[in-house]
Parts: structure tokens; sequence; C-alpha cells
């Protein structure tokens, strides 16, 4: 059973989600001081997170700060403002994916399931671990590592490294992307895979490895690699 923490003030709304969602069979935990979500995300341990982004004390791009620099548990974000910036945000700070209030449940419950597919599904494959460009990629624990260090990657960049080097030296359409990462792209704007590729860029930049992932203008991103075990 998938442990979820639902960070949502509104107590009304907080236990008609939890009900829908007991009803699918997940575990779901509340936050009983909102002054301390990362003390009660710690002892929680959840197999992912539902965060509003206005809360009391902090607002949940805070919290999703602090989540993220102790795990890469997949959030979905919760938003009742109409801002394009606050769906841009939440992808910056490594937000899986995002929910404009108001919403459907419907919409909640397979955003849910859909996330926690793609982040735990794929690991149960038989080969954990990828060699490329002199670099060993393990999709369980979301590294790559090669002689310049090592680098930790979140759920949605591990999965989007993983979709180019499995088409290696072919461009990935941009359409074929956001259909594998968000299963319902209505609510995906186009921006949101650029700053999750740059994002991706940007951390394997750290060990000399981002010049491997190109910018093909009007078709989509490509894996670039002469020798792929």
């Amino acid at each position: 059973m998938f442990k979820l923490l639902l960070v949502e003030d509104d107590s009304s709304l907080f236990n008609e989600i939890k009900d829908r969602l007991v009803q699918w069979s997940y575990e779901v935990y509340g936050i009983s001081d909102f002054s301390k979500v990362i003390q009660e995300f710690t002892e929680i341990k959840p197999d992912l997170v539902v965060i509003d982004i206005q809360l009391p004390k902090y607002d949940g791009f805070h919290w999703c700060r602090m989540i993220r620099s102790h795990s890469n548990v997949p959030i979905i974000f919760l938003s009742s403002r109409d801002h394009p910036s606050d769906m841009v945000m939440s992808m910056q700070l490594g937000g899986d994916d995002f929910i404009q209030k108001p919403f459907h449940f419907d919409v909640l419950v397979a955003k849910i399931q859909a996330t926690l597919r793609r982040v735990y599904n794929y690991n149960t494959e038989k080969i954990a671990l990828k060699t490329w460009c002199d670099s060993t990629i393990d999709y369980e624990k979301n590294t790559v590592t090669n002689q310049n260090g090592a680098i930790e990657l979140s759920k949605n960049e591990v999965f989007i490294l993983k979709l180019l080097i499995e088409q290696k030296n072919k461009i990935v359409s941009r359409e074929e992307l956001i259909n594998e990462l968000w299963d319902d792209k209505r609510f995906i704007s186009d921006n949101t895979l650029t700053v999750n590729v740059n994002r991706l860029r940007k951390r394997l930049d750290e060990i000399g490895l981002g010049r491997f992932i190109e910018t093909k203008v009007g078709q989509g991103y490509i894996a670039l690699e002469e020798d792929f075990v």
C-alpha cells in the first residue's frame, strides 16, 4: 500500500480528498503542525506528496525546497491561483505534476496513479543499471556516476534521461516525452517540458555530460553517444 502525504490546510477539502484516496486503498496522512512540515514528512516517509501552494506559515514552494534537500519523492502541487508562473515555479523546484483548483477528484486520482506508476514501476525492470558516455546510471537510486563524480536526479529527470537513452542518437519528439511523462497533457504547458529538460541538462553539466543532451529546435531532444552498452 502506498503512503501519501496530503499537505492541505483546508480541513473540509483535506477530508474529502482523503476519503476518496482511501477508497483507492491509499494510506493518507495529513499535517498537524504547518510550521513543522519537513519534520512530519521525515517521520511519515511517504511514497508521494500532494501539497497546496497556499499554506499557513510558509507556502508549498518553501516546503518543496526543503523536501528536495532530503528526498526525491514525487510531489504533486495543488493551486487555487490562476497564475501560469505557479506551474513553472513548481516544475523548476522539482515538482512532478500540477493541478489547478477546482479540480475533479478523478483527475487527482488519475495523476497520482500515473505518477506512482511512472516513478516506481519502471524500477522493477531486470536491468537497473545502464552505461552511457562512460557513466553509470542507476535507475533504482536515481544517480549518474562517472570519473567526475556523482549526481542524484529527481524522478522526472531520470525518467527523461531514460527515455532519451532508450532511443540514443535518435530525436525523441517533445510530444512523445510529454505523453510519457504526464498522462493527461491537457494540464501541461509546453514550457513545463523545457524546464524539466533544462534542469536535467544543468545537473548533467556538473559531471561533464550536459553536452550529450541536444535540443533539436522544433523537433525534440536527442541523447548522443557512439558506444552505448
